[in-house]
């Protein structure tokens, strides 16, 4: 019987060059558009033997892996996807296989996106692009780095990126976690602070945290209230982390100055979602992690991890 393999997500349609997939002996499929719905996804699904996954685009609960008694085999890129209930996969008898990618040192495309978006919030650059193409000129007066405070929600491998960009701007660096010790922080070039000065000091709050039980909706509508109405709030990291309908109050409300946001609760945005509408954001469609080099080492990898398994030898197995 033919072995036949899905590849979801493929929003940009670049999957097929990032790796060899002709070297499997198996039937591969590459899906661009994004499913949500159960019964859409098990019809989907259905015939296939493995399953790749992008990130957590598509969620894998235990309901939709015992509707597909066919699949064998589940390779998520990245070592960790929250969306994949990994408990669930074993005792179902499915394999589950991950890759190399934006958790692991040295991967710093996602650090590099939060700079993109404090540096176009803080200069206003989505607004003055429009203005010189519209026939306008200077509209705003930017916003200096130097001497000011960014607050880190999070100081492990991401966040420390961040920081020690924040360092080459002149920035003093702030930190909270609930595990941050101050000589961690010390280590990593910052200042361990309570989370309630975190929110009231800082100038830019970057948010780095690992989605769990625990973090989500850890940035409060409490919090959001201690910051600076000159203050900026940026998101790569999880959507739920921060209370969204609490941020989005305090941009309508013109109580901070302004948010870059790249995850959301519900990705893809619906097309009437009210982020959409929400004012004093710079809004990127979960870009984080999504660079040539990133797709260098997810793909090819997924290959690899394929191949193992059809050859009886699994690699990277997380379950």
């Amino acid at each position: 019987m033919t072995v036949r393999i899905a590849v979801l997500d493929d929003y940009q349609g670049v999957a097929r060059q990032h790796a060899d997939w002709d070297s499997l002996p198996a039937e591969v499929t590459f899906f661009h558009d994004a499913l949500t719905g159960h019964d859409e996804l098990v019809s989907r699904l259905e015939p296939f033997d493995v399953v790749a996954l992008m990130r957590e685009r598509t969620p894998m609960p235990r309901e939709l892996l015992a509707a597909l008694p066919r699949l064998r085999l589940l390779v998520t890129t990245g070592m960790r996807n929250a969306a994949v209930d990994v408990e669930a996969a074993g005792e179902l008898g499915i394999t589950v296989c991950g890759t190399g990618g934006p958790d692991s040192p040295g991967f710093a495309a996602t650090a590099e996106l939060t700079w993109g978006l404090v540096l176009s919030l803080v200069r206003d650059i989505p607004a003055e692009d429009r203005q010189v193409r519209e026939g306008g000129w200077q509209r705003s007066v930017g916003v200096g780095l130097g001497g000011r405070a960014l607050g880190l929600v999070g100081l492990g491998n991401l966040g420390g990126q961040v920081a020690a960009i924040a360092r080459t701007f002149g920035m003093r660096v702030l930190a909270w976690s609930p595990n941050l010790t101050a000589e961690a922080a010390r280590t990593a070039g910052a200042e361990r602070v309570d989370k309630a000065e975190l929110f009231a000091s800082a100038d830019v709050i970057s948010v780095h945290m690992v989605l769990s039980e625990r973090s989500r909706g850890l940035v409060s509508a409490d919090d959001l209230a201690r910051m600076k109405p000159t203050a900026y709030l940026v998101n790569t990291s999880r959507g739920p982390i921060v209370d969204e309908q609490a941020l989005r109050t305090a941009l309508h409300e013109g109580r901070i100055a302004g948010a870059g946001i790249d995850v959301f609760a519900t990705e893809p945005l619906p097309q009437d979602h009210p982020w959409r509408s929400t004012p004093r954001t710079v809004l990127t469609p979960h870009l984080g992690y999504v660079t040539e080099e990133t797709y260098a080492t997810f793909y090819p990898e997924t290959v690899e991890d394929i191949r193992a398994f059809l050859d009886g030898d699994p690699i990277r197995v997380i379950s």
